[in-house]
């Protein structure tokens, strides 16, 4: 069975946004999409770069067994490219971008996978999201503190956990190995779009629309009709069997081409031109490939070493043209965009502590009964929970008083959405789950653990009766 990928990509700048700092890429062999981040001097550029280093694996000389290495080395090496732009010119202070790639070789697709643009297959009519947000949000989904529902509208669904050009050092990555079959159409998509567009209907215009091409335009359309917040792209392909000479040529959409095409006025308002690419023959070097892509922007394919070497001037003449202009930049501009990151991190930090702070548990400390304030949680040194209520009154029975269930309960905490439903618990619940408790009808206590507060001691000045041969004891 011999099958191929047809293909389509498409990107808008959005209607809040001033540039589109996403690029996306389709082809043959390989399907790429990068949301850049670090602001008007570096986000465009992240995301472009990183479709530089992965877009020569577009190509079928590949084996199955080859794809998941070729794909970690080249996004790591666009990962230390970030890193190092970022280190040579503070300009580009803060830069880095989202990456999913997918690579098909045979009947074989291999993808990586970081930060929070999305992987979506719709296979038999359903849809099901393969790729999981590298984000803080997701992390308190998925360790119970919030729902689907809340996590959609929460203020800090945007702050990443992991980038490129983020951090030094190598880049953590999802990666995964899938069978690509006949029938499959896959989503590749950045939060512009499934931010605003619910799940539900990205599947009906998945599966309601035959043309890759023209699911991309209607996905784009709904991004744009919900409020286009920010920029919006997607990548479309669906798993063809066939010959694979049918499939188009490739496409580059927003930043990656709008970076290539400048000079050649290639963007048509907001939405971005896309361009023929080289193939993996022809990309011989960072520069030739960098080369390639101009030209073909401009209609024309590589046809000659001369032509090429044409190319390859002008590519390095435009990439040292921009980063003079950076270079150039005013650095107050600098200095306020950094104050600028600095306090958006710690705001960003502060609603996510407060937040913790709004949620509060029960559980066991030292055998006794506590309340906590906050999430059962640590960020490194700093714990986001404190005790404000401790039960060790007398008739506050021990944890390990309880019953063996409401022991396993407090020792992996109960949740309660305020303080008082926390107090009600303890006093309603908590305490009526003694091991020892009295059974309905019983005439006495099993145990003293069970009694009411204690009588006070007897004293001298009223002397407590005590049995003899003449007063017979009560029941005797």
């Amino acid at each position: 069975m011999t099958i191929y990928l047809r293909f389509a990509a498409r990107s808008d700048v959005g209607l809040v946004r001033q540039s589109n700092q996403d690029s996306g890429y389709a082809g043959p062999h390989l399907a790429l999409l990068c949301d850049g981040m670090g602001g008007p001097a570096g986000g465009d550029i992240a995301s472009a770069v990183a479709i530089e280093h992965l877009a020569h694996l577009d190509s079928d000389i590949y084996r199955a067994d080859e794809m998941l290495d070729l794909l970690r080395h080249c996004v790591q090496e666009a990962h230390a490219d970030l890193i190092s732009r970022s280190s040579e010119n503070p300009d580009l202070s803060g830069l880095g971008t989202t990456c999913i790639a997918i690579m098909r070789s045979g009947n074989k697709l291999a993808m990586v996978h970081v930060g929070d643009s999305r992987a979506y297959l719709v296979r038999g009519g359903v849809l099901a999201q393969v790729t999981t947000d590298h984000t803080f949000v997701e992390y308190l989904v998925e360790t119970g503190r919030l729902t689907r529902e809340q996590a959609r509208r929460h203020p800090q669904r945007s702050v990443l956990l992991r980038v490129l050009g983020d951090t030094e050092g190598e880049v953590q990555l999802d990666e995964s190995i899938r069978e690509a079959l006949p029938g499959d159409r896959w989503l590749l998509c950045s939060d512009g779009l499934c931010g605003p567009v619910t799940a539900e209907t990205l599947q009906e215009v998945l599966t309601g629309t035959e043309d890759p091409g023209e699911a991309a335009d209607k996905l784009i359309d709904l991004a744009l009709r919900a409020g286009g917040p920010d920029n919006v792209t997607a990548v479309v392909f669906d798993v063809v069997e066939g010959d694979p000479l049918d499939a188009p040529a490739p496409q580059v959409v927003g930043s990656a081409a709008a970076i290539r095409s400048r000079n050649e006025a290639l963007l048509d308002g907001s939405r971005i031109s896309t361009m023929r690419l080289p193939t993996s023959a022809e990309a011989t070097s960072p520069a030739a490939k960098a080369a390639a892509l101009v030209a073909q922007a401009s209609g024309q394919v590589p046809g000659s070493n001369e032509r090429l070497a044409q190319q390859e001037e002008l590519a390095l003449k435009e990439a040292a043209e921009l980063h003079a202009l950076a270079r150039r930049r005013s650095r107050r501009n600098t200095v306020l965009g950094t104050l600028l990151l600095v306090v958006t991190l710690l705001v960003a930090g502060l609603l996510a502590y407060q937040w913790t702070q709004t949620q509060y548990y029960v559980a066991a400390l030292n055998d006794r009964v506590v309340i906590y304030q906050g999430v059962n949680r640590s960020v490194g040194p700093l714990d986001l929970s404190r005790v404000v209520q401790t039960y060790d009154g007398p008739q506050d029975p021990a944890v390990s008083a309880l019953d063996e269930e409401m022991r396993n309960r407090l020792q992996q905490t109960v949740s309660e959405p305020s303080l008082e439903a926390a107090r009600k618990y303890v006093e309603e619940t908590v305490r009526n789950r003694r091991a020892d408790a009295v059974l309905p009808g019983a005439s006495e206590p099993t145990s003293p653990a069970t009694l009411a507060p204690a009588t006070p001691a007897p004293s001298a000045a009223a002397p407590e009766p005590a049995p003899s041969s003449s007063t017979p004891p009560a029941g005797a």
